[in-house]
């Protein structure tokens, strides 16, 4: 599934290549790919593309909005003078399409935006411009690093106070955004050993995490995405933060950069996490 700087990276790429373009016809080859009347789309130009957490929103000129949500295998490949992709990487990208992944196909006036799905666990939804926010995925979500305070956090994590910080980092209703690479490396930034209690994380430690959380994300937006997430830009090429800027997350064995002792990766909340036991201890000490 991509994280938030993979949909963030895909938001940017294909404002390049659909904005203002009008949408001619949704063909629906999956119906469960597809949610709402496509008619209420047809005939309307982009007006803008937005994101909440992992959902990319296309709002159309009518107040009438396009909510899409890859999941596993979710591709969107725009093929028109040029052929863009973005999402879960495989010969679709080249292919000639539609093929048997194709799940829905939006005509614009001079392209064709393709949405392909393996698993069929993505979707399009039409819906009012002003009905995001109150729509059930969108309404669960947290805020995201930027649109929250160290304080806010703090109340949050308090909520949850004998669960491990990791897991309630992983939880998008307590914070948005953070999935498992982005959890592990904000929490070597900031020191904290991912077994540790949401409760008994100190007010000084979670302003240092949230800072932590908010500079690896951008860092991630800023390189294009994790290419280990399988996840390309919008115009093919793959991103690069795994090799550049990520300091644990996949580096078992290899030094850890703080202070050379070897990065290891255990279990925790059922998720695999890169830790440095040295440097992450289980116990604040003041």
């Amino acid at each position: 599934m991509p994280e938030l700087p993979e949909v963030e990276t895909i938001r940017r790429g294909l404002t390049k290549f659909i904005l203002k373009k009008c949408i001619k016809k949704i063909d629906i080859l999956c119906e469960k790919s597809f949610q709402g009347e496509p008619t209420l789309a047809e005939n309307h130009t982009v007006k803008s593309l937005r994101r909440f957490g992992k959902a990319l929103i296309i709002d159309l000129d009518n107040q009438i909005s396009l909510m899409i949500h890859l999941r596993m295998t979710g591709q969107l490949i725009y093929d028109g003078k040029e052929r863009y992709a973005a999402g879960h990487p495989s010969e679709n990208f080249v292919a000639d399409l539609p093929n048997r992944q194709t799940r829905v196909i939006v005509k614009f006036n001079d392209g064709t935006l393709f949405f392909n799905d393996q698993r069929k666990f993505g979707f399009i939804k039409v819906l009012p411009t002003a009905e995001i926010k109150n729509d059930a995925f969108i309404k669960k979500l947290a805020p995201e690093p930027w649109d929250m305070t160290s304080e806010e956090l703090f109340n949050r994590l308090q909520k949850h106070p004998n669960s491990c910080i990791k897991a309630t980092l992983l939880d998008q209703t307590i914070i948005c955004g953070l999935g498992n690479i982005y959890a592990d490396e904000a929490l070597f930034a900031a020191g904290i050993h991912p077994e540790r209690k949401s409760g008994l994380i100190t007010k000084d430690e979670v302003k240092l995490l949230l800072d932590s959380a908010r500079r690896v994300m951008e860092e991630s937006i800023n390189s294009g995405g994790s290419t280990m997430a399988t996840y390309v830009k919008a115009d093919g090429t793959r991103g690069d933060y795994l090799e550049k800027f990520a300091q644990v997350f996949r580096k078992e064995n290899q030094p850890c950069p703080k202070c050379g002792r070897p990065i290891v990766k255990i279990r925790v909340a059922g998720r695999g996490t890169h830790i440095c036991p040295h440097c992450q201890k289980k116990e604040h000490h003041a």
